[in-house]
C-alpha cells in the first residue's frame, strides 16, 4: 500500500442516503467524510427549496459539524429550445441556496437536445446558454461545476473541453465523473483525463459496467477509477471527492442508494484511495 501523500476532502450526495438532512449527515460523518452535497431535502429538490428550508438544513448540518461541498442543482437538464433566461432565472434562486448554504460550488448540466437533433445542430445554442449561466455565477461568486452525462451536449470529452474551451471562465470547470462516461462509451481515464485535467475541479465518484451501464461501487466496473485516482494523486489535486453511488435506482434528478449501499460505495472507495496514497478527510 502507498503512503498517503494526498489529501482529498470526502463528500456525498446526502439524498442518496434518505431524504432527511439529518439522517443524511449522520451516515457521512460515520464513513469519515467531512462534507455534504446538497441535491434536496426532505424529497425537495435544491430548485425548489424555501430560504426557511435552507435555514434548517444549515442548521441540522451546522449541528453534526458537516460543511456542503457544493449544491447539486438540475440546472441545464430541460431542453435547450428554452429560453435562455428560464435557467439564468432558476440560477439566480440556486446561488442563493449555495449561499445560504457557505458553498461556493454548483453542479450543472449542458442541456439536452430534441429526438432527431444533433449535438452539431445544438452546439451554438448551447454555448451560448452555458456562457449566460457562467457570467451569472461569476458575477455572483460562484463556481459552476459541469458534470457529464448521457443524453446532454457535454457527454464526451471532446464536447466537455469545447465547452470549457468556448465558455472559457474561472467560474465554469469541470465535475469529473467516469461513471457516466462509461455509459456513453467512453473510457474515462484512456480517453478524457488528458484533455479535462486542465479544468477539472471536482471528482464525483462512481463506476460503471460498459456492457450494461449498470452503475457499481469504485474499481468493479470499467471506469478506469484506479487509474484515475493515481493521476490526480500525482497531479496534486487536493479537491473534493463525492460519492454519488446510485446503488438501488437512478431517476431524472438523481438517484438513491441507502445507507447500506452507500457505505459499500464509500468503503469501496476508500480502498482504492488509500492503494493509491491518497487520505481522504
Amino acid at each position: 500500500m502507498t503512503q498517503p501523500n494526498a489529501v482529498w476532502s470526502l463528500s456525498g450526495f446526502g439524498d442518496e442516503v434518505d431524504p432527511d438532512p439529518a439522517i443524511q449527515a449522520a451516515v457521512l460523518l460515520a464513513l469519515g467524510a467531512s462534507h455534504i452535497e446538497v441535491r434536496s431535502a426532505w424529497g425537495t429538490n435544491v430548485s425548489e427549496l424555501e430560504a426557511a428550508d435552507v435555514e434548517r438544513v444549515k442548521a441540522i448540518l451546522d449541528e453534526k459539524g458537516l460543511k456542503v461541498s457544493a449544491v447539486a442543482s438540475p440546472i441545464g437538464k430541460v431542453d435547450v429550445s428554452l429560453p435562455v433566461e428560464h435557467e439564468v432565472a432558476r440560477l439566480r434562486q440556486i446561488i442563493a441556496v449555495a449561499k445560504g448554504l457557505d458553498t461556493k460550488y454548483v453542479r450543472i448540466f449542458s442541456f439536452y437536445r430534441a429526438e432527431g437533433q444533433s449535438q452539431e445542430e445544438v452546439r451554438d445554442a448551447v454555448i451560448a446558454r452555458m456562457a449566460a449561466l457562467t457570467e451569472e455565477a461569476a458575477a455572483s461568486g460562484v463556481v459552476l461545476l459541469h458534470e457529464n452525462e448521457k443524453g446532454i451536449y457535454g457527454d464526451t470529452p471532446e464536447r466537455v473541453l469545447d465547452i470549457m474551451e468556448s465558455v472559457h471562465s474561472p467560474a465554469l470547470r469541470v465535475a469529473w465523473d467516469n461513471a457516466n462516461f462509461v455509459q456513453v462509451g467512453v473510457k474515462p481515464y484512456t480517453e478524457g483525463y488528458a484533455i479535462l485535467r486542465p479544468y477539472l475541479e471536482y471528482f464525483q465518484v462512481k463506476d460503471a459496467i460498459a456492457a450494461t451501464g449498470e452503475v457499481v461501487p469504485s474499481g468493479e466496473g470499467d471506469g478506469e477509477l484506479e487509474a484515475t485516482i493515481a493521476a490526480l494523486a500525482a497531479d496534486g489535486f487536493a479537491g473534493f471527492a463525492s460519492l454519488e453511488p446510485h446503488l438501488a435506482s437512478a431517476h431524472e434528478l438523481g438517484g438513491f442508494s441507502g445507507p447500506v449501499a452507500f457505505g459499500l460505495a464509500a468503503r469501496a472507495f476508500a480502498g482504492l484511495a488509500a492503494r493509491n496514497g491518497v487520505r481522504l478527510a
